[in-house]
């Protein structure tokens, strides 16, 4: 492959390439509503497919064919590329050429027999219930908060324990917990209202604990917190601005450093709220709604089933249990 930046790499293509990747490019951010990041890597993506469809003599989009895109991926392989990182690049490839033949950039859509190695998703581990439940309740053991030890403790030990309890008992990406404003609360009905990827919103409940943490929080926490630039945010930093998800996971990991608990982030929190509800009994595509996935795929990929709860069903259903 060629070496340099992407954007070296871009500047050296050919018009109709470059052309291509930025139109694409437009199109994932203003009609896809893509974030950035994804948008780069898309990007980046296709630069490298075409700077190695150039070195093959192409020199427009519709000079694409199976055999290149193979070629490239094949490349990449030689060179070490990760099974993670090829099927993200086949998935990169195959968008780009539904978008490309839908735009009449290619005859065909190219890609659209264009195998890719499946992935190992590398799942969180995930925390027994009572470990949740020690990791929950840790900040009411902390003589000071994880985030700031210099600042008057209790108001920020309170907001820990909020944010503790609502990664748990709601399942929330990170990021979304901390956009929430105090509008997005629901406390008579025990739900948060959630604007999740690709700015869909979606309702999720939560339990009695939470609810108790969140009444303490507002009460005790948030007024001692909150200053000119707190805005509407529900959870506030130690210094009174909208609390960013960088510290979010600090705090979180903190305090299962500090329960002796394995190395924990919002995302196993997640990821254990989520699987104790499917061993609890929910419905998988309940859990998907909860989850905020777009579809069911994802959420049997990201929630998994223990093996005592498949032995539990066999003894319960198999008549030569």
């Amino acid at each position: 492959m060629g070496g340099g930046s992407t954007r070296e790499r871009h500047a050296a293509l050919p018009q109709p390439m470059r052309d291509a990747v930025d139109d694409f490019a437009r199109h994932l951010s203003r009609v896809e509503n893509r974030s950035t990041h994804t948008v780069r890597a898309y990007v980046a993506d296709l630069v490298s497919l075409f700077d190695h469809a150039h070195r093959m003599g192409c020199t427009t989009p519709a000079g694409l064919d199976l055999g290149v895109l193979r070629s490239w991926l094949a490349r990449q392989r030689t060179t070490g590329a990760a099974r993670t990182s090829l099927a993200r690049r086949a998935a990169s490839a195959r968008t780009f050429s539904v978008w490309a033949h839908r735009t009449g950039l290619t005859g065909s859509d190219v890609a659209a027999g264009l195998a890719s190695p499946r992935p190992r998703r590398e799942l969180p581990a995930v925390l027994r219930p009572e470990q949740a439940a020690a990791l929950v309740e840790a900040p009411e053991q902390a003589a000071a908060p994880v985030e700031a030890p210099d600042v008057e403790p209790e108001p920020v030990l309170l907001r820990d324990r909020l944010l503790l309890e609502l990664l748990y008992a709601t399942g929330v990406r990170v990021s979304e917990l901390c956009g929430l404003d105090t509008g997005d609360v629901d406390q008579g009905r025990r739900v948060v209202r959630v604007l999740g990827k690709g700015n869909r919103e979606r309702t999720v409940p939560y339990g009695l604990p939470a609810q108790q943490a969140l009444d303490v929080w507002l009460r005790q926490g948030r007024p001692v917190l909150a200053g000119p630039g707190s805005g509407d945010a529900l959870l506030l930093g130690a210094r009174g601005g909208r609390l960013t998800p960088t510290v979010a996971r600090r705090i979180v990991s903190g305090y299962a450093r500090a329960a002796g608990l394995p190395p924990t982030s919002p995302h196993g929190l997640r990821h254990s709220a989520a699987t104790h509800l499917l061993e609890g009994g929910a419905d998988l595509r309940a859990v998907q709604e909860l989850l905020g996935h777009a579809s069911l795929a994802s959420t049997q990929i990201y929630t998994h089933v223990s093996v005592e709860r498949l032995r539990a069903a066999y003894r319960q259903a198999h008549p030569r249990a």
